[in-house]
């Protein structure tokens, strides 16, 4: 080989290390800088999270004294004294409110045409289809006691993609979460305008290292979360997440423990592609070795025009990606209250009768443990133990008679304290808003049976804003549920369905098929549906109905 060409060969060996050394060096520089940021980000939310925490104990201490209540505490307000015994009457009255119904989607367009209303029922057998295959039935069992315990309840909505059924990549998970997990922004009681909130909850590291694709060494720092009369492995972790909205009002999503952050979703809602940074291939048909991935965020949908219709046959029509609107989290509340994220909770609003009730009964129990019959006999009079069931023997001296022998009983008189401790039981249950006959339980008093069936009513009417509150916050979830299924349900989701007649049909949810066309914005994913709960489906489960029929 020629020296010239050895030169030439060397200078241009010797340019690409400069070259692979300076993107090398620029490289970890980035990384250095983007580290940075988010450790700076993960400070500044840590900072929120402990400020809104501190702000919202006072509600975490009323909720916690609530849930003791509930379960039948013996603390007396005001004292260090504890009750001898509790008639938990709040117990008793919250079970008796307890509904198991749960509601069924209905939705309606906001603007009428044949094609929105198939839409429509195609959306109802959507969320029936998640409801039946989500444990509603336990979720609802337990929101119903948060609700009426707290003075209300949490449910949060996200999408997975590690869901994967025959030919359906992701899906729906709900859960239902206790408002002692929930920390809103101090100061704002609708979820629509915070700026930003938290739900906590415990997990494993191991979850967090298969889900997120992390190290036992990279979750070391994690906040360990200790169980009292358990042993602490440090396995389980608190783990925060956090919604926020940026600048643009987009929600964005952090999940972090401790000091380590554990992911990072600034669009929460935006499509998004993890391609290597040196071959641009996605991650999944990346070969390169030390793969450096990035995050793109998809803004457009690419749909056959045959698919479109609007007179967009053939060809391909770029069409925005859908994405839900504000965080996925539904407040339930269980009647309204003047300023405050949460409802009036029953607990409290019969607290006082549920103390006096302690006390009274305390008193009763005092009264009968003093209480006793004292023998009155002669002073010389022997007495021996027995072996027989009244364990003594007293002997009479010969000659004596019974006369020379007496009792003193000193049973008090109890039947005002239980009255006016049934007087205080009456007093909750009307509080409440509920009756004898919501209970199951007989009146002893004669009366018609329209006279009864009017009570009934009324009670029935003290309770139907309690319902309706309830309506609302599923049919705020049915729409969250749609939303998610409209943004990423990449596939058609297979539906079966029974009709008027109980016959059995198959229909599919299809995202392309909710496409609207505008002069001004053209091609778009509509959401113009209107969401409540159809009580009349559940008629047969409804107590009115039940005392109706009665």
């Amino acid at each position: 080989m020629r020296i010239a060409d050895l030169y030439c060969a060397a200078v241009y060996a010797y340019g690409k290390s400069v070259k692979s050394a300076r993107g090398e060096a620029g490289l970890a520089r980035k990384r250095e800088e983007e580290r940075k940021k988010m450790k700076n980000k993960l400070t500044y939310y840590k900072d929120l999270y402990e400020h809104a925490k501190e702000a919202h104990a006072p509600a975490v201490e009323r909720m916690e004294r609530n849930m003791r209540q509930y379960l039948g505490s013996d603390e007396i307000d005001g004292s260090t004294e504890r009750a001898l015994t509790v008639r938990n009457i709040t117990y008793e009255i919250i079970e008796s409110i307890v509904s198991a119904d749960v509601p069924e989607p209905k939705a309606d367009p906001e603007c009428f045409s044949d094609r929105r209303d198939r839409c429509a029922r195609s959306i109802e057998r959507l969320c029936t289809a998640v409801k039946n295959k989500l444990p509603f039935e336990s979720m609802n069992d337990t929101d119903e006691r948060y609700t009426y315990v707290f003075g209300g309840s949490v449910w949060y909505v996200e999408w997975d993609d590690e869901i994967h059924r025959s030919d359906e990549i992701g899906g729906v998970r709900v859960h239902s979460v206790s408002p002692l997990d929930f920390i809103p922004q101090p100061g704002i009681y609708e979820i629509a305008d915070m700026e930003y909130c938290f739900i906590r909850s415990t997990t494993t590291k191991g979850a967090l290292m298969r889900k997120y694709s992390l190290t036992e060494e990279q979750l070391s720092g994690c906040e360990n979360e200790y169980t009292c009369g358990e042993s602490d492995d440090g396995e389980l972790v608190s783990v925060i997440i956090a919604f926020y909205k940026d600048d643009c009002g987009e929600v964005g999503r952090l999940i972090f423990s401790g000091d380590v952050l554990i992911s990072d979703t600034p669009s929460y809602y935006k499509r998004k592609m993890r391609i290597c940074k040196s071959c641009a291939k996605p991650e999944g048909a990346c070969e390169c070795v030390d793969s450096v991935f990035k995050t793109l965020d998809l803004s457009v949908d690419m749909v056959s025009g045959d698919r479109v219709g609007h007179g967009a046959a053939g060809g391909i029509t770029a069409i925005p990606y859908y994405k839900p609107h504000g965080f996925p989290i539904v407040i339930r509340r269980n009647s309204s209250d003047g300023e405050g994220l949460f409802g009036t909770s029953d607990c409290e609003r019969i607290r006082y009768e549920q103390q006096a009730i302690n006390k009274i009964e305390s008193r009763i129990l005092q009264k009968l443990i003093r209480a006793g019959v004292t023998p009155v006999m002669p002073e010389d009079a022997t007495v021996s133990l027995s072996n027989s069931i009244f364990g003594q023997v007293i002997r009479m001296r010969p000659g004596e008679s019974l006369e020379n022998y007496g009792k003193i009983d000193t049973t008090p008189d109890i039947s005002q304290d239980i009255l006016e401790a049934d007087r205080l039981y009456d007093h909750a249950k009307r509080v409440i808003g509920i009756s004898d006959a919501l209970q199951g339980l007989d009146s002893a008093k004669v009366e018609s049976g329209y006279a009864r069936e009017l009570k009934i009513l009324q009670s029935g009417n003290r309770l139907e804003s309690k319902r309706r509150l309830k309506y609302l916050a599923y049919s705020e979830i049915y729409r969250l549920i749609f939303e998610h299924f409209l943004a990423f349900a990449d596939e058609p989701r297979s539906l079966s369905y029974r009709d008027g007649l109980g016959r059995i049909h198959v229909s599919a949810f299809d995202r392309y098929d909710f496409i609207e066309w505008d002069e001004v914005f053209g091609f778009y994913y509509g959401d113009g549906y209107l969401f409540s709960a159809d009580v009349s489906r559940e008629s047969d489960y409804q107590r009115e109905a039940l005392w109706e029929q009665n």
